[in-house]
């Protein structure tokens, strides 16, 4: 475990946690009065994520390497329907909301559920499946501790996105949840497509 260890983990944990940082964003933008200990939830469950999927690619390959593989090339197509179905959800909810006249400038469109979370989790983070791949030659106790590296980073990561979608929602106000919803659309789409180029 040197200087190249720690970089490059260190660059894995900025690229893996992209996506779970502009889901915060929009997360915050649609719940914008939320407190700091239930930003700390979101991050934490986003980071508990990205350290456990590499965990679990890394075990793939040593010992499962033919069903890891198989269900690798779906794992794509699985953040795409979830971050979908969330974005959509997100969507309808807000336009519901809005309807009924019950969003005011300091409250929160759809509250996002412990359940809604964890998918959220799992969608911004399936991808990370992959990097079992990339730290295949590394040793059990150097896989946890790169995937402790990535945890960290996206912790923090995702409350800057937090905070960040707070101070955007406030100029948004009824639209902020529309936006969150079309934003994890987004994402979904670009992960799909990303991927449907990288294999031409």
């Amino acid at each position: 475990m040197n200087f190249l260890f720690i970089f490059n983990s260190v660059m894995l944990g900025i690229g893996l946690a992209m996506d779970a940082f502009t889901v915060s964003i929009a997360n915050a933008m649609n719940e914008s009065g939320m407190r700091f200990r239930r930003m700390c939830l979101f991050a934490g469950v986003y980071g508990f994520f990205q350290f456990i999927m590499p965990v679990i690619g890394w075990t793939g390959i040593h010992f499962v390497i033919s069903k890891f593989i198989f269900i690798n090339r779906f794992v794509y197509v699985i953040a795409f329907v979830l971050l979908m179905w969330l974005g959509i959800k997100m969507i309808v909810e807000t336009l519901k909301e809005n309807s009924e006249g019950l969003k005011t400038n300091n409250e929160a469109v759809v509250k996002i559920s412990i359940g809604l979370l964890i998918v959220q989790g799992i969608a911004t983070s399936i991808d990370a499946l992959s990097v079992g791949i990339a730290i295949a030659d590394y040793s059990f106790l150097q896989a946890v501790i790169c995937s402790l590296i990535i945890c960290i980073e996206t912790f923090f990561i995702c409350l800057t996105g937090l905070f960040i979608g707070k101070k955007i929602s406030g100029l948004l106000c009824r639209k902020a949840g529309i936006l969150g919803g079309l934003i994890l659309c987004g994402i979904g789409i670009e992960v799909l497509v990303s991927h449907f180029i990288a294999s031409i």
